[in-house]
């Protein structure tokens, strides 16, 4: 008897991310992906939300718990963080597109119905997940994508972002073979961690506002 891998022993998406269709088409097919183990754990696949003519994508790293119960991205305390400053700095939340560099929300659990601890995705997942958010480029063509934190630029940018170095500033890269214009910017969950929330929140602010000016 020929023994057979499992599909997320591959780690990649590919081959569960249709060849055609919009948004609907991929939502539907991401439901269903096994392209890495993450999906053993979670209650759901997490994926996008908002307009396919967004001018404006958001990527942050993945799912939290509320997401992962939800099923909807940015729903948790950090989305309503991000949504209150994006307001601030002149953007319309229900006119951006939201979604995760990981689909899947991956934590530690010491036991049964005790809290689940949020624990960050590997190169390999984010890597394994790249063809949904490729997808997902696609088929937006954002005029200008923000990048929510260290996870989320990794996965678009390679292993050596550092969100600190480029904050708040306009790139110019290639993702996914596609030009596009980025503002990396701070995980709205790490303004809810910091000890001084209220100049944490200031710096996100000021980044977002870089990115309302670019698309002005």
């Amino acid at each position: 008897m020929v023994r057979t891998s499992a599909p997320e022993d591959a780690y990649t998406a590919e081959p569960f991310v249709p060849g055609r269709g919009g948004l609907p088409a991929l939502r539907e097919a991401a439901a269903g992906c096994r392209g890495c183990p993450l999906h053993r754990g979670a209650t759901q696949t997490v994926f996008g939300a908002g307009a396919a003519d967004a001018r404006v994508m958001l990527v942050g790293e993945q799912p939290g718990d509320q997401e992962d119960r939800q099923g909807k991205p940015f729903v948790g305390p950090a989305g309503k963080l991000l949504d209150r400053a994006l307001e601030e700095a002149g953007i319309d939340p229900s006119d951006a597109y939201v979604t995760n560099a990981v689909k899947h929300f991956k934590f530690t659990q010491a036991e049964p119905r005790k809290r689940r601890i949020h624990k960050a995705p590997s190169l390999r997942e984010m890597t394994a997940c790249g063809p949904w958010l490729a997808a997902e480029l696609a088929v937006v063509e954002p005029e200008l994508i923000v990048v929510l934190g260290a996870t989320a630029g990794k996965a678009l940018l390679g292993s050596s972002f550092r969100v600190t170095q480029v904050r708040g500033t306009v790139l110019e890269e290639e993702i996914h073979g596609r030009p596009e214009r980025l503002v990396p910017t701070v995980h709205p969950s790490s303004v809810l961690r910091s000890d001084d929330r209220e100049a944490a929140y200031r710096g996100l602010v000021s980044d977002l506002k870089v990115a309302a000016d670019a698309l002005s």
